[in-house]
């Protein structure tokens, strides 16, 4: 029988098998994602393919296409799609008030967190004029909340509460509703209330992607979209950019662990479970230069497994893209984290800020058997969505900064603007742009004057 966590003593191996990033056209999809597209549309088509279907028609019909869109597809349609104030109040009320509390903890702590991060406007006067930058709030943001297998609510706050910290002025929400009572989830609501969004809509999937980007007679247009989903909302923001902003394409979430021989194998493995969890795609991966550590996590993966709710998607998570891999040492294990740029990078070890130096790319570094992942997830402060599939190489966690514009200022006196034109001009006769050229060398005649 195969462990659920295999282990890879060969570092060229484990780089051709969990190591390696597979790109969007090499995903093979499972059968029964191929099936079910038939089913519903009634012909074979690509994810893609039936995506852009589903966006164009809920852009020609709007709450029409979405209501036969989700019932479709998800076996039902809510009666209206914005939720009502009485029932996010009810969700309030009758929500445990522990439960309560930890919502507003978590929301404290990302506010705590984000008003740290700098985005404010600024000018540079000089006797030349004036160069600087305007910076101003979105208008309107949506934040899409999975809720396939598990409602998120975490995600919820983890996009709002930055949108409002950066003076978003409406951040509205899409999730689906359970498709067992067609309603949304109480928890989400309760979120929903303390991020203190204007409107949630029960509706998920592409066509939730679709009537935020474009706008339906129920469910506003928005500037941006932002938040996690699966494959086909991931597809569709994909296709919606550009008529609307997106955060970014998550992937299924993954975290890598450095340990030394001073971790806790027991810590290490539920570290590991706790984001095979979340999808049979998801990755968890070990990186140790102990052999002895790697054998014990194995064990203790396969002991702890046995008590999780959600063991099957765990085993299957770990089984087919998690794995350890012994390394000859640190500096090897975090020369491999650094290429393979995860979303979570944890460091367990006797020292690991000697590591954090030398971390180069990674969506969030967690430091320390005490700053273990999963308080990333709920109330560490920064927000959980990070950079997936690789893309820590170029992109950054949602912050601040993903809900602001920022408009260049130009000012110049009429002596620092006809000291510039010469310079301008040359450059737009080089480019063969004359009336570029002419433009700026109208700046340098008779008729010139002080503005």
């Amino acid at each position: 029988m195969h462990p659920i966590l295999p282990i890879y003593d060969n570092i060229s191996l484990a780089q051709a098998t969990i190591l390696r990033r597979a790109g969007w056209d090499e995903q093979t999809l499972p059968a029964s994602v191929l099936d079910g597209i038939e089913r519903i549309f009634g012909r074979r088509l690509t994810p893609e393919q039936a995506v852009a279907e589903i966006l164009a028609d809920v852009r020609r019909r709007g709450d029409a296409a979405v209501a036969e869109w989700s019932q479709r597809i998800d076996g039902h349609a809510p009666a209206a799609l914005a939720v009502s104030s009485a029932e996010i109040e009810e969700a309030v009320a009758d929500l445990d008030p522990a439960l309560l509390d930890a919502l507003r903890l978590a929301a404290e702590r990302l506010e705590a967190f984000h008003r740290r991060q700098p985005v404010g406007s600024w000018m540079d006067v000089t006797s030349g004029g004036v160069l600087g930058q305007i910076v101003r709030p979105l208008q309107r943001v949506g934040v899409y909340v999975p809720a396939g297998t598990a409602p998120l609510p975490s995600s919820l706050l983890h996009c709002a509460v930055p949108a409002r910290v950066a003076g978003v002025a409406e951040v509205v929400v899409c999730t689906p509703p359970d498709r067992s009572t067609g309603r949304v989830a109480p928890l989400t609501l309760a979120a929903a209330h303390v991020a203190g969004v204007a409107a949630v809509y029960a509706v998920g999937g592409a066509q939730a992607i679709a009537a935020m980007a474009y706008g339906t007679e129920s469910v506003p247009r928005v500037d941006k979209i932002v938040g996690p989903g699966g494959l086909f909302v991931t597809l569709a923001k994909r296709q919606v950019f550009g008529q609307v902003g997106i955060d970014g394409l998550p992937g299924p979430t993954e975290t890598m662990v450095i340990a030394d021989d001073s971790a806790d194998p027991a810590v290490v493995a539920a570290d590991l479970l706790a984001q095979a969890e979340h999808d049979v795609l998801a990755s968890a991966i070990l990186l140790t230069p102990s052999r002895r550590l790697a054998e014990q996590v194995q064990v203790e993966v396969a002991r702890q497994l046995e008590g999780l709710s959600r063991a099957e998607i765990a085993a299957a998570s770990l089984a087919g893209r998690g794995g350890v891999v012994v390394t000859a040492d640190l500096a090897q294990a975090v020369a491999l984290a650094n290429a393979y740029a995860p979303e979570h990078l944890c460091l367990i070890t006797a020292d690991p800020w000697a590591l954090v130096g030398q971390v180069e790319s990674a969506g969030g570094v967690f430091v320390g058997e005490h700053s273990f992942e999963v308080l990333g997830d709920y109330v560490a402060g920064p927000s959980h969505v990070m950079p997936t599939e690789g893309t820590a190489r170029f992109a950054s966690p949602l912050s601040v900064a993903d809900f602001v514009k920022r408009i260049s200022l130009v000012a110049l006196g009429p002596e620092e603007g006809r000291r510039l034109s010469g310079p301008a001009a040359l450059l737009a006769d080089g480019e063969g742009l004359t009336a570029h050229a002419a433009a700026a060398r109208a700046r340098l005649g008779p008729r010139s004057h002080a503005a």
